[in-house]
């Protein structure tokens, strides 16, 4: 059942970040471009999914997961150097190529050797962060 779920919810995903224009690179580099020519669109994509999302883990202490005994615990928050040097990367990458980690998988049936090329950097990065973070802590 969980795997029923999971797959359901990445198809909506998917299909919802295709329909809402996050997989074409020169909308998404349009709304980065704010001292040029920018377009504001991406900015009711941004809000149709926050708000829904801050009203559900609002209403979430209490309740039970449907395919879990509990929600995991909140992780600490925790800003340092290893989170500001990722969240610059993150926006590098997002701005260079004006894909993230999600419309990068949901255009990879129609979006050509580019994003090939992209999601493969992206997985090499996912896989080296570990060991170059063990490497850079000695």
């Amino acid at each position: 059942m969980r795997n029923l779920i999971s797959l359901l919810a990445g198809a909506v995903f998917g299909a919802g970040l295709f329909i809402s224009g996050m997989t074409d690179t020169a909308k998404v580099q349009g709304w980065l471009d704010i001292f040029g020519n920018w377009d504001p669109t991406l900015a009711f994509v941004l809000g149709g999914a926050i708000l829904p999302m801050f009203v559900a883990w609002r209403m979430t202490p209490g309740r039970r997961p449907l395919t879990a005994t509990l929600f995991p615990p909140q992780p600490p928050v925790r800003i340092d150097a290893r989170l500001a040097v990722g969240s610059a990367l993150f926006g590098a990458g997002w701005g260079l190529s004006g894909l993230c980690p999600g419309p990068a998988m949901a255009s990879l049936a129609y979006g050509g050797s580019l994003h090939w090329i992209f999601f493969a950097a992206m997985v090499a990065g996912m896989v080296l962060t570990p060991s170059l973070l063990r490497m850079f802590q000695r």
